[in-house]
């Protein structure tokens, strides 16, 4: 069943109208008719089975046959602050991100980034991004949209983070698995989650000492050493299964 999400003022009480780019998606790419069925989302805490009724030249309307507020959604936002990668390779932890269920994707530059964006190269990435967020979200089911913030530096990241309920960042030399087991058995539903990583080279132990400092925990992700693009998603994987065996 194909998906799209619209906003709550597209939603009355039986029906929901699609305005924007994804009538064209639905009339010209997939081809839909009327009566054909579809999931829409809000992008804040339900899904709507529908089925189509009216496909025009500005908006698609469908009926609601269905509501579900329980959805596709963690029971905890995950935050992944991703040292910036070289080549491609954000755009795979992005889409890879969503599907584990990652609530914002922060990039961040530290002293071993090597990835240097203008602010003309920036907004484009960040639409990219983003975009990439949007159809992973649609693929996966998502409720919402996670987002892809603008870049911080590691300090600026470090002080976003500084009202999460628990933080953490993986550091090769950080304790073995029983540290890493304690700090991810106190995550529970409701809390907030920053999950650091480096980029290519990891961080500096002097970035470790000050994410330490304001309240970011070493974790180790086992003995062998990860790649910046294995190293969140492995992250995110461990947490994803934490937090749904608690629902």
């Amino acid at each position: 069943m194909y998906h799209f999400f619209v906003s709550p003022d597209q939603i009355e009480e039986s029906l929901i109208r699609i305005q924007g780019k994804d009538v064209n998606h639905i009339k010209n790419v997939l081809r839909m008719r009327c009566g054909e069925e579809i999931l829409i989302s809000n992008g804040i805490d339900r899904d709507y089975h529908c089925r189509i009724t009216e496909i025009s030249q500005d908006q698609v309307v469908s009926e609601i046959l269905g509501v579900d507020q329980e959805g596709t959604e963690l029971p905890a936002r995950l935050f992944l602050f991703q040292g910036l990668p070289k080549s491609d390779k954000m755009e795979l932890i992005i889409q890879k991100a969503v599907e584990l269920g990652v609530y914002q994707i922060i990039p961040v530059v530290t002293k071993r980034t090597i990835v240097k964006l203008d602010a003309k190269k920036e907004e484009s990435k960040l639409n990219r991004w983003n975009s990439i967020c949007e159809s992973a979200a649609k693929q996966s089911k998502r409720i919402i949209i996670p987002e892809v913030t603008k870049t911080m530096t590691l300090k600026e990241a470090l002080n976003y983070a500084g009202e999460f309920d628990c933080s953490m960042i993986p550091y090769e030399l950080a304790e073995g698995m029983a540290a890493t087991k304690a700090v991810v058995s106190r995550i529970k539903s409701g809390m907030s989650v920053g999950i650091f990583i480096g980029p290519e080279g990891g961080f500096e132990e002097d970035e470790i000492e000050l994410a330490s400092s304001m309240g970011v925990e070493p974790v180790s992700l086992g003995k062998r050493i990860l790649r910046t693009e294995t190293a969140g998603l492995t992250a995110l994987s461990v947490l994803m299964y934490h937090l749904e065996c608690q629902m």
